[in-house]
């Protein structure tokens, strides 16, 4: 196919606009709308993407082979192999050994919970993915808190942002990372006056441990006067959702209709907005599957249901009022665990996308979710048809066995730890052996870092920290399509000529402003896109573009393109901008506005000190 094309000229560039330019900027377009509104995954929207850029390959110039190339892109293997062994470490149980110690440790002390909760997590963060050590320390840091008497929500968006910051201090603390460090290779080869190639393994820790320090300072002196105390400090879950109003003991008489039909036959109508956690007969309680349990006259059926549902079903079917329970603790015996139980919905979880009725979730787990919080908002009746995101917190009762069930589930964070859970602590100087050699082998130029982190996926299954079957559903599959699908979208920006065209752009304001203000512009734009979109796709859209730049005004390029992955990294404004913020979003029952009034100001001061730190230690300048 012959394309025809017209060149334009941009005021202040000396590349011309052209039709193949626009194309790939409408994509890129496309991109941050659909990511920034969820309308998709931002796995399927990535992918979808890459399609288009190989369907319109006449004005992309993506090949098949380019478009399809993320798949076998170092960066792509170097992410799925760490998340591989990280869930190595997660099996041992040593995150969470070091959370209990620190539990220890920290006791009631409300300066030393913090101060503990970022010393342990940042330098893990630094050698372990974030994402799983956030999903690891969500509820030993609950319990902690809960413990201590310290509401929750002053601890967990510390333990989200000094994941975040933790993540700077080497090249395999984030995936964003490792994915910079494999672009930034690929711009160095095709341009060798750029001066890039891929990061050494301790290249920028010397800069990440600024940041951190400078980070968990402000944790702990202003963060920690800015942070709200959403949920309270003696945790009683019944209260915090407000779920009096909606969890009603209503009594059978003789004469009412349901005496004689199971659970299911009465009750069970999916119009109807009921769930039935409990059936009281005779001082005894029954909570396991109760939907083929015959109802007898003067038993005592536990609802969960609005008002108006209620009354409706007091008057058909001839039940009385016999109150309700009023805390946590009314809802079941003093000698069992809780009875409810917060979980958060992880990416790569099944759940996402579903429905609670889609995914028949009461049938799969043995479980009653009694409210649902989603972004923010807690939904606390007719939530069975409301799409599931990442992120969102379901309040769930359970009897014991499910509650098991559920902590070693995939597609759960249990804001509650469990002594139940068995740990592989016999294989934990295997574990820590492995991630050593991982990091030492690349530190020492004995090996790339794809190489050595595959090579430490073979270690960990030949030593039992890890089981053969264990390998696939380690890994988080959206995170491997997403990464996929977007870098052809930084080829096409470079083949096209558009990286270029921006650079020239943004390389305009050096008029106005000296290099190290250009520098600062482009941390400020990758931390504001980042906000609403994925950090992976925010680092393969502007590492081009700074690189250029810093061509365009005689900068160094490898401090732009420092600039832009700590940025992406760091992204402390929204719940959305990191999943670990998400993590994070429910359990602490933050609302959307903490975030910004937490994390502006940090992202404001480390956009300082990045940007003088990257000056101080590599300069501006080429």
């Amino acid at each position: 196919m012959s394309v025809v094309s017209v060149a334009l000229a941009v005021p202040g560039t000396s590349t011309p606009v052209t039709v193949e330019m626009l194309v790939v900027f409408a994509l890129i377009l496309l991109a941050l709308v659909l990511f920034a509104t969820e309308r998709f995954p931002v796995d399927v929207t990535a992918i979808l993407v890459m399609v288009l850029l190989m369907v319109l390959e006449p004005w992309t110039q993506i090949s098949p082979r380019e478009g399809i190339s993320g798949f076998a892109n170092p960066a792509t293997i170097t992410v799925l192999a760490m998340l591989i062994l990280s869930t190595g470490i997660n099996r041992t149980g040593l995150v969470q050994l070091l959370g209990r110690k620190m539990a220890a440790f920290a006791g009631s002390d409300r300066r030393k919970q913090l101060a503990a909760t970022i010393g342990v997590t940042g330098p893990v963060s630094g050698f372990v993915n974030n994402t799983p050590v956030v999903a690891i320390l969500v509820p030993v840091i609950a319990d902690l808190a809960h413990e201590g008497k310290t509401s929750p929500s002053k601890l967990l968006m510390p333990l989200s942002f000094a994941s975040m910051l933790g993540g700077t201090l080497t090249l395999i603390g984030t995936s964003t990372n490792i994915l910079a460090s494999d672009i930034a290779a690929q711009l160095g080869a095709e341009n060798p006056a750029l001066g890039l190639e891929a990061f050494g393994m301790f290249e920028f820790t010397k800069l990440g441990v600024v940041v951190f320090v400078v980070g968990a300072l402000y944790l702990r002196t202003v963060g920690v006067r800015l942070l709200p105390e959403r949920v309270p400090a003696d945790e009683d879950l019944v209260e915090e959702y407000d779920l009096q109003e909606y969890l009603t003991d209503v009594e059978v008489p003789p004469e009412s209709p349901l005496v004689g039909q199971t659970v299911d036959e009465a009750l069970g109508d999916d119009d109807l907005d009921i769930d039935v956690l409990q059936l009281l007969r005779g001082g005894e309680g029954f909570s396991d599957p109760l939907a083929r349990k015959e109802i007898r006259p003067n038993d005592t059926l536990r609802l969960r249901t609005n008002r108006e549902t209620l009354e409706r079903i007091l008057e058909a079917e001839s039940l009385s009022l016999s109150g309700g329970p009023e805390t946590e603790d009314d809802l079941g015996p003093d000698d069992e665990p809780p009875m409810l139980v917060e979980v958060v919905v992880p990416s790569g979880s099944s759940l996402v996308g579903e429905t609670l009725a889609s995914s028949t979730f009461r049938q799969r787990y043995d479980a009653n979710v009694l409210a649902f919080r989603s972004h923010g908002d807690v939904v606390r009746d007719r939530f069975e048809d409301i799409r599931i995101r990442v992120g969102d917190t379901l309040l769930v009762q359970a009897p014991p066995d499910s509650f098991t069930r559920l902590v070693d589930n995939e597609d759960f964070i249990v804001a509650h730890e469990f002594d139940e859970t068995t740990y592989r602590r016999e294989k934990i100087p295997f574990a820590v052996g492995i991630i050593a050699g991982v990091v030492a082998l690349p530190a020492l130029n004995l090996l790339p870092i794809v190489v050595s982190a595959l090579a430490g996926v073979v270690a960990m299954v030949f030593t039992g920290v890890l089981k053969p079957t264990e390998l696939y559903s380690s890994v988080e599959w959206n995170v491997i399509f997403l990464l996929a699908g977007v870098i052809p979208l930084g080829i096409a920006l470079q083949q096209t000529g558009a990286a270029t065209l921006l650079g020239e752009a943004v390389a305009a304001t050096a008029t106005v402003l000296p290099p190290i203000g250009v520098l600062w512009v482009f941390y400020l734009a990758t931390g504001l896109l980042t906000s609403v979109i994925s950090n992976n796709a925010s680092v393969v859209l502007l590492i081009p573009v700074a690189a250029n730049a810093a061509q365009a005004i005689g900068g160094n390029a490898f401090a732009f393109v420092l600039a832009v992955t700590f940025a992406a990294s760091t992204a402390f404004m929204t719940p959305v901008g990191y999943q670990t913020n998400l993590f994070v979003y429910g359990p602490g029952g933050y609302r959307f506005s903490d975030f910004l009034r937490v994390g502006a100001p940090l992202q404001l001061l480390l956009s300082v000190v990045t940007v003088l730190g990257i000056a101080f230690f590599w300069g501006v300048r080429a």
